[in-house]
């Protein structure tokens, strides 16, 4: 695998993540709202990388349960992250040592 196949990967993470949030966030945002259905996201694999899936259920919104969510997706995102910019960093040094 590429390092630029490796950066498409971990970017396609965290825009998972981020739209994961944004679905947590409607959750919360709406969970007193009457008749409302919790939003859920499932991931699904791509190539390359993973993709977000948003689908309503029959559930309640848990406030305890969006919260624990919430934390996951950031971590999440945060592994994604750093995994792009050592990705870029390793694309830096190698374009480096090509120049010399």
């Amino acid at each position: 695998m590429s390092i630029s196949g490796i950066t498409n990967i971990a970017l396609s993470g965290m825009r998972a993540q981020a739209t994961r949030i944004g679905a947590i966030a409607n959750n919360v945002a709406n969970s007193s709202t009457s008749g409302y259905a919790r939003l859920n996201t499932g991931l699904t694999s791509t190539e390359p990388g993973v993709q977000a899936i948003v689908e309503p259920t029959t559930s309640d919104v848990d406030p305890a349960t969006e919260l624990t969510e919430m934390i996951e997706a950031e971590q999440a995102y945060k592994a994604n992250a750093a995994v792009f910019e050592t990705g870029a960093d390793m694309w830096e040094m190698l374009m480096s040592i090509k120049r010399d």
